[in-house]
């Protein structure tokens, strides 16, 4: 269902891209440039998909997840990069030091955060950060690419603000770890993660009996997909798990994180979705907010390394949807863009259309199962640990 003009926004400065790795660092700012630029030539952004700033998040709101001490050492490291703290995960080649540090992850968390307030407060319906989804960052140190776990300040604001329970679907090919952390024991908090199996892919969690602890067993639910993947199989296993426990669950707000280095490009993954796969399940995703909590739906960015052909396509896709405005696949992609992605290639080429030209049709869980598949026995661990703490039957 499309919604009108001015009821969805886009957290975006330009700022935000200040969080910056360095050039050898596969997460590059380019990538989030090009997605505002592609969507900006789609008419993407505009009226029904307001931009607006954001301020950083300050020091008391950072420390709703995080430590203070931890707080107090990225600060300093921001002024001293050269002299990073083993002890916070920070001056490791995957989280290496850089001016500024704590500047700039604190207003990506401050962007985040107005996301969730956006719609908190009804003034939109939909809102998105693309910059955010830092899900691996830990109360007390940095982890995956994330000084500041952006998505557990922004749950933990709407718990403070009113929100009686918060439902956070993860779609990133890693596991959503931090997150989870944070909330394994709150039982206001539903964390769900379809990623690639622990076994192949960092951080090594997020397997199916990762269920919460106390009351809040059952609130963590894993979906550790085979390496290798697809459209058909991703969408299989989210559908078989996803719908259900969120509609059981009963959230007055749905958060995600839309990470889209499941992408079969994705140099750092091997999970095998095309950009199709990915919009389908963004399509999943409005959908489900529309049907289980009157629309209230914030998203965010995460992964992504393919940061020319796949990230700006991707994550165009997802503004379009939160806009409520969907793009034709088909779509070609302006020449000015194109352009733009040639130059930064030195002469290659760069998608002339939003898809990958593949289906996205699948298989339903309820047409059987396939004890030979090994997707299927991933699929059915989690309903065989999720399931029946829900009331609802594991089996087709």
């Amino acid at each position: 269902m499309d919604h009108g003009p001015g009821t969805a926004s886009v957290v975006c400065d330009e700022r935000l891209t200040g969080y910056n790795f360095g050039a050898a660092h596969p997460m590059a700012p380019i990538r989030v440039d090009l997605a505002m630029e592609l969507a900006g030539e789609l008419g993407v952004v505009g009226p029904d998909l307001r931009q607006v700033g954001a301020e950083p998040a300050d020091d008391t709101l950072l420390a709703t997840v995080h430590t203070p001490r931890y707080i107090e050492a990225v600060r300093a490291i921001s002024a001293d990069p050269s002299r990073p703290d083993p002890s916070t995960g920070i001056g490791t080649d995957d989280n290496p030091a850089f001016a500024g540090m704590h500047a700039a992850s604190a207003l990506i968390v401050g962007a985040s955060v107005e996301a969730a307030r956006r719609v908190w407060t009804g003034d939109s319906v939909h809102a998105i950060n693309v910059c955010g989804g830092l899900h691996h960052a830990m109360p007390d140190r940095a982890s995956g690419f994330c000084i500041y776990n952006d998505v557990a300040v922004a749950i933990r604001w709407l718990l403070d603000h009113g929100a009686q329970r918060v439902a956070y679907v993860d779609v990133d090919a890693h596991h959503g770890d931090g997150v989870q952390a944070v909330f394994y024991d709150d039982p206001r908090v539903l964390t769900v993660s379809l990623h690639e199996t622990p076994q192949t892919l960092f951080p090594g969690t997020g397997l199916a009996t990762e269920i919460g602890v106390g009351d809040a067993q059952g609130t963590a639910v894993n979906v550790a997909l085979p390496p290798g993947t697809s459209d058909a199989g991703w969408l299989r296993a989210f559908h078989a798990v996803v719908p259900q426990v969120v509609r059981e669950f009963k959230p007055d707000v749905l958060v995600t994180q839309q990470g889209c280095d499941s992408h079969m490009d994705d140099p750092l993954t091997n999970l095998m979705l095309s950009v199709d796969g990915q919009r389908a399940s963004y399509l999943a995703l409005r959908a489900l907010a529309q049907e289980v909590c009157g629309g209230r739906w914030v998203a965010y960015g995460g992964g992504g390394y393919a940061v020319l052909d796949v990230v700006p396509r991707a994550w165009t896709h997802l503004m379009a949807i939160v806009a409520g405005r969907p793009i034709d696949p088909e779509t070609p992609t302006p020449q000015a863009w194109r352009q733009r992605v040639a130059d930064l290639k030195s002469g290659g080429s760069a998608p002339v259309r939003m898809t990958d030209g593949r289906s996205t049709s699948y298989r339903d869980w309820a047409q059987g199962y396939d004890p030979a598949s090994w997707l299927d026995r991933q699929i059915l661990a989690t309903r065989n640990e999720i399931f029946p703490l829900w009331g609802l039957d594991p089996m087709p």
